[in-house]
């Protein structure tokens, strides 16, 4: 069953990295520290695997889905990139390595890419991270579990790394030392996806997780004032305040879950919702070659003077170009996740989200009807004293008796036994099947029933 939140903050955290790299604005980065979200999100759904079946076997579907559009962009982009001069580039900061291509079928580093092509493959630190998060959690998984009510430690070491990190001036080499950055920076955020899975956020004291929140943010931003680099406000180039405030959000936004049943009822952004967790990979992997598209396409069209539309204008051309990528590539996701592939992915709303009309069961009994009792349909309906039932459940006229508690006949329709019904006829119990406190509450009771049918009447 989709849990629709999940799916709400992931399609949120989605649009924000969209926006993020078309325009640039430092400011979403604390509005909503989009990486941390998915990491968080992706810990716990990985967690919630690790609970249902072996570690082996999560290990690899979580690849065999994530990486096949890994593998396609490779297969295009690649060779486009040696046939535009790759090997021959010399001033680049990434240089043509044979070698280093075997990132582009298991990212344990960054895939690598050449100058001209960087919108490619600049945004693949994700998928490699992604990779290291995976291939390590089922040992992350069965530390936290064993340490018992101690798992928050695991929270609180990758911020010890991160200080010992700066304290020492430890580098590794160029690939290690990616890698090593980004598991300290976002660490925290997937470990507290195990907490929220396994339900430890969620018995946190409200005002425990705000007042933990607003001093990981509060640390955040008074480091980041002391360590702004070229946009001064944004966390994505400081590690230090992007950890802390990414947990600061995280442990905010998983510690409840609000109803959702507002959703469905706005059907334009429902459908949104479910394709952008449909299509999560094709639309990360290709929304930033579509973002450098945008000015091509609207200098061949000469439209490029757009004056005060430019930033509407160039989102919708972005997204509408994520969508071509979509139906051009995003048929792999269905081949990943072993689906019949579909140019479009389904949007119709889940099937937990549809309202369904709740019908009361009705008990049904066989053999003789006990004495007292009225006499009933073979459906199970009285003859007299009891009309239709209600809306809520209940007779419209008169009501259940306070001494009885009918057995609903099962899911496949079985009559309740007559040891049940025997069960039910005890007078020692209440409506709520409680026993009266005192002899009182017991002539209150009957005084009670006296305005009912007889036939309901106590046989005390």
């Amino acid at each position: 069953m989709r849990n629709r939140y999940l799916d709400l903050l992931r399609a949120a955290a989605i649009l924000r990295v969209i926006v993020y790299h078309l325009f640039g604005w430092s400011w979403l980065s604390i509005v909503m520290p989009a990486m941390g979200v998915m990491f968080a999100l992706a810990g716990s759904l990985t967690a919630a695997s690790l609970e249902r079946r072996p570690a082996t076997g999560v290990v690899t579907s979580r690849l065999r889905r994530l990486l096949p559009p890994l593998w396609l962009l490779g297969l295009l982009a690649v060779p486009v990139m040696i046939a535009a001069g790759w090997a021959r580039e010399e001033d680049g900061e990434h240089p043509f390595t044979w070698w280093k291509l075997a990132f582009w079928v298991l990212p344990l580093g960054d895939p690598p890419g050449s100058e001209l092509a960087i919108d490619a493959w600049e945004p693949l630190w994700y998928i490699r991270a992604y990779v290291w998060f995976i291939a390590l959690s089922p040992a992350l998984w069965l530390l936290w579990k064993k340490l018992g009510p101690a798992c928050w430690l695991l929270v609180i070491v990758p911020f010890a790394a991160i200080a010992m990190i700066d304290r020492s001036g430890l580098e590794l080499p160029e690939t290690a030392d990616v890698v090593m950055w980004d598991f300290v920076t976002y660490a925290a955020c997937w470990i507290t996806g195990f907490a929220h899975r396994d339900g430890r956020l969620r018995r946190l004291a409200p005002a425990t997780v705000v007042f933990l929140a607003a001093v990981l943010a509060g640390a955040a931003l008074y480091y980041q004032q002391g360590h702004q680099g070229e946009d001064a406000w944004d966390l994505n180039d400081v590690s230090e305040s992007q950890s802390l405030y990414s947990l600061a959000f995280v442990l905010l936004f998983l510690r409840w879950q609000p109803g959702m049943a507002w959703l469905a009822r706005l059907r334009p952004l429902d459908r949104a919702v479910t394709l952008l967790n449909a299509r999560a990979v094709t639309v990360y992997l290709w929304h930033n070659l579509a973002i450098a598209a945008i000015w091509p396409i609207l200098t061949f069209l000469t439209v490029d003077d757009l004056g005060h539309l430019e930033k509407p204008v160039t989102l919708t051309v972005a997204l509408a170009l994520t969508a071509v990528a979509v139906v051009l590539f995003g048929w792999v996701e269905d081949l990943a996740a072993q689906r019949r592939p579909r140019l479009w992915p389904d949007t119709s709303p889940p099937a937990a989200a549809r309202p369904e009309r709740s019908v009361p069961p009705v008990a049904t009994f066989s053999g003789p009807v006990p004495a007292g009792w009225p006499e009933v349909d073979r459906d199970g309906h009285p003859h007299a004293g009891w009309s239709e039932v209600g809306r809520e459940g209940s007779p419209r006229a008169g009501r259940p008796p306070a001494t009885l508690d009918l057995p609903a006949a099962s899911a496949t329709g079985a009559a309740a036994s007559p040891s049940d019904v025997a069960e039910t006829k005890s007078p020692d119990l209440t409506v709520a099947g409680r026993r009266p406190r005192s002899g009182k509450a017991r002539k209150a009771r009957k005084q009670e029933e006296s305005l009912i049918p007889t036939w309901w009447a106590s046989k005390d």
